[in-house]
């Protein structure tokens, strides 16, 4: 596989990830999930762009490190709305 194809597929990834995350959806969590594969996408790009060039591979798991707490943190929101608010939707939640 080319390093144009697999570019390409990690464009159309982001893309698919970004029109997910755009779209009405009433519930959070399809709007996280399409953000961890949004960062799934980046790391995927990170990591050929990094492996075609020869760099260390070190800036990957900084890359992952900050994945990990973002989606620990947009789960703990997702917890703390459910217990609050008895479900994730977004037209029951009152950000005044």
């Amino acid at each position: 596989m080319k390093i144009f194809d697999v570019l390409l597929l990690v464009m159309v990834m982001f893309l698919i990830g970004n029109l997910i995350f755009i779209s009405q959806h009433k519930h959070l969590l399809i709007i996280l999930l399409s953000l961890e594969f949004m960062v799934l996408s980046i790391f995927l790009f990170m990591l050929f762009v990094m492996m075609y060039m020869y760099y260390n591979m070190y800036m990957l798991m900084v890359f992952l490190v900050f994945a990990v707490c973002e989606g620990a943190l947009g789960l703990s929101i997702l917890v703390s709305m459910i217990r609050t608010h008895g479900n994730d939707y977004f037209q029951s939640f009152n950000l005044l």
